[in-house]
């Protein structure tokens, strides 16, 4: 009955910047890693960024490194991602994805394994 449910997406102009939320709630065992991925139409799913909830560590995709950054209100189970700079290439609709279990190695996050958890996705369009 773990729920993740992502706000923060809109339409903003190339070199613009949106703050991405990601809440959680219900009951967890323990949640080792929360992330955040993004998939446009007809391309594959990819990882964005990744943060260890016990810890703090983060984690990049090559695309976005430099001019996104993942955070923690671990008190209130939230997380962020501030994006920066934005493209074109970065329209897509983001979801935000965790374990329940602690199962999750952090630096294995963004592709995706060990994550049972999905939120319903937000959408980000970036405009030329």
């Amino acid at each position: 009955q773990v729920q993740l449910e992502e706000s923060g997406g809109g339409s903003v102009q190339a070199g613009g910047s949106l703050r991405l939320s990601c809440a959680r709630s219900g009951y967890t065992y323990a949640t080792n890693c929360m992330a955040w991925f993004r998939q446009a139409p007809g391309k594959e799913r990819e990882g964005v960024a990744a943060i260890h909830t016990d810890g703090g560590a983060t984690y990049y995709a090559d695309s976005v490194k430099g001019r996104f950054t993942i955070s923690q209100d671990s008190a209130n189970k939230t997380v962020y991602l501030q994006m920066d700079s934005l493209k074109p290439e970065d329209t897509a609709m983001y979801y935000c994805a965790a374990d329940s279990d602690g199962s999750c190695y952090p630096p294995l996050a963004l592709s995706g394994g060990l994550l049972d958890v999905w939120g319903q996705g937000t959408l980000v369009t970036v405009s030329s």
